[in-house]
């Protein structure tokens, strides 16, 4: 039998069907950092998933003028645990969400972050990490290694954490120190701009990083 009239009439169905999910699905990516994701490994007993209503990165830049401090917020990520210790996992986080210490998000400052200049988050809304190693120092202490992602620029990072693996929840605390110049943030650097005097901003950002995650 010929079955190509129905494959046909199959595809004719199908695909305005699938145009007109497109909308949604982009909604959906939008609005992602205020919903808790569904986990990509559903049913997988190593995996954890993040609870981003109780997860959060405070972010440090400073210069000669003084430090500035606030937090950025994580979208989705899960973190995998086997034999009660943490192994791996990917975190992402919601660069649109950056907010000074008094989590206001629309002054001058946060605006500068949020442009060109350094952060670039209509092009580059998520940054992520995704862990590659985990070297344990004790039972609550490790060293962690992984590919961190911002601007589209990919580097390896090693930072310390504290984790916790108790009654289903894993916490892990942790500070990471980067050099933004590695990841395109070029602005006031002294390594790329000279006669800056006291206009120079520090190459380095510290986050703090708090994480819980849950099945």
């Amino acid at each position: 039998m010929n079955n190509k009239p129905s494959i046909t009439y199959l595809i004719l169905i199908i695909a305005p069907l699938l145009s007109g999910c497109g909308g949604s699905v982009k909604e959906d990516n939008k609005n992602k950092a205020s919903a808790s994701p569904l986990s990509l490994h559903a049913g997988d007993e190593k995996y954890f998933t993040i609870d981003t209503s109780e997860s959060v990165v405070t972010w440090k830049g400073s210069s000669v003028e003084g430090a500035h401090t606030g937090y950025v917020y994580i979208s989705t990520g899960e973190l995998m645990i086997e034999n009660g210790q943490l192994t791996g996992g990917t975190v992402e986080v919601d660069m649109r969400t950056i907010e000074d210490d008094g989590h206001r998000s629309d002054n001058n400052l946060i605006k500068h972050l949020k442009d060109p200049d350094f952060f670039d988050v209509d092009k580059f809304p998520v940054s992520a990490i995704a862990i590659t190693r985990v070297a344990s120092i004790n039972v609550e202490d490790k060293k962690i290694t992984g590919n961190l992602t911002i601007k589209g620029i990919t580097h390896p990072v090693t930072f310390s954490a504290k984790t916790e693996v108790k009654n289903g929840i894993v916490k892990a605390n942790g500070k990471l120190v980067i050099d933004r110049t590695l990841w395109g943030v070029r602005y006031k650097s002294g390594k790329f701009y000279a006669d800056l005097a006291d206009k120079i901003i520090s190459d380095y950002i510290e986050f703090d990083i708090k994480i819980a995650a849950k099945k």
